[in-house]
């Protein structure tokens, strides 16, 4: 996969601008494995990556994966960082490049032009002083020197506390930056809890679970649920499930999978609900959506119903017909389609 923010990224010590530091761990913060990364000291390389598929894919590539809760203390002498579109998260990432960075080190961070990048620029320089740039690949590189007597202290700590959860939807839920539609119900999500089938039983799953939402709606409304496995390739989004949906148990055993569900489930089920992703980065991925369909289809045990919320533009109806006996709209509204499909008996 092409990754112009991860070549312009390390593009200033491609051409000798910036040095590799001669010792010391390098922290990478939402670190993504890519050619790019060949010419980097592979083997001082620390990558932080709590989406599955990415982590998944620096591991393949033998670079050493932090999945731990915490950033090693350090400080690091270099620490790079590919922000996040979301500015909350992207913030927070910062202060927190800059927190681990020693004295004298460097901040190095890279994203696409039409992602933010010159606000997220200025946002460093806020915290940190002067910052130099470069712009390729219709993405910007910008980097600063970390001299603790310019750190704006009070912003760092306001910064800092940006990603930590927080209570959304009239406090029901814990959320944070970063996480899809992570301040609020998502209305695909809501408008297929609205049409959940109350007589939904036995163990079931939720694909691409988030923060517990639908599956909080799946314990509340269906009494027949017996049990309940949620996975999910976002790390910090399935912890925040765990503690959105462990009060709501009532005894009914729930499991937490951080997992890709393109690559299959741990079991059969009796049901499975979705609101499958369809973006990666910013890159629209219907395929993604087809994986979740196709893997259903595989993992519902037989006449086992399958019920998929999506946006009413993707095209996700051949392959429901391809894959199960029958399916039907339960709903359309506000540019979404609730579909239930039932796998043959």
């Amino acid at each position: 996969m092409l990754d112009p923010a991860l070549d312009t990224l390390l593009l200033p010590f491609a051409d000798g601008t910036l040095a590799w530091p001669e010792a010391g761990q390098i922290l990478f913060l939402r670190a993504r494995a890519g050619a790019a990364l060949m010419a980097a000291p592979r083997e001082r390389l620390l990558c932080r990556q709590s989406y599955l598929p990415f982590a998944q894919a620096l591991s393949i590539a033998k670079l050493r994966v932090d999945h731990g809760a915490e950033i090693p203390a350090g400080p690091f002498p270099l620490t790079l960082l590919l922000p996040p579109r979301q500015r909350d998260e992207a913030r927070g990432l910062l202060a927190e490049a800059i927190a681990h960075t020693a004295p004298g080190g460097l901040v190095v961070a890279a994203l696409p032009n039409n992602e933010g990048a010159r606000s997220v620029e200025e946002d460093l320089a806020g915290l940190a002083g002067t910052v130099e740039s470069r712009s390729k690949n219709k993405c910007r590189v910008f980097w600063a020197r970390i001299d603790p007597a310019h750190i704006d202290r009070p912003r760092l700590l306001e910064w800092r506390a940006l990603t930590e959860p927080r209570r959304i939807a009239d406090s029901r839920f814990l959320s944070r930056p970063g996480l899809f539609a992570w301040d609020r119900i998502d209305a695909g999500s809501a408008l297929l809890a609205q049409h959940l089938p109350a007589d939904l039983a036995g163990h079931g799953a939720d694909l691409g679970a988030g923060y517990g939402y639908l599956a909080a709606e799946i314990l509340a409304r269906c009494a027949k649920v017996s049990a309940l496995d949620l996975y999910e390739a976002e790390r910090e989004a399935l912890r925040l499930a765990e503690r959105n949906l462990q009060p709501l148990a009532q005894g009914r055993p729930l499991e937490f999978f951080w997992h890709d569900v393109a690559t299959g489930l741990r079991r059969d089920y009796d049901f499975i609900v979705t609101n499958p992703p369809f973006h990666v980065l910013r890159a629209e991925r219907t395929d993604l959506g087809q994986a979740f369909i196709s893997t259903a289809a595989k993992h519902l045990k037989p006449g086992g119903r399958f019920l998929l919320v999506a946006n009413q533009h993707l095209p996700y109806e051949r392959g429901l017909r391809e894959l199960f006996a029958a399916h039907r709209v339960l709903a359309s509204a506000d540019g979404y389609k609730v579909i239930e499909a039932v796998k043959a008996s």
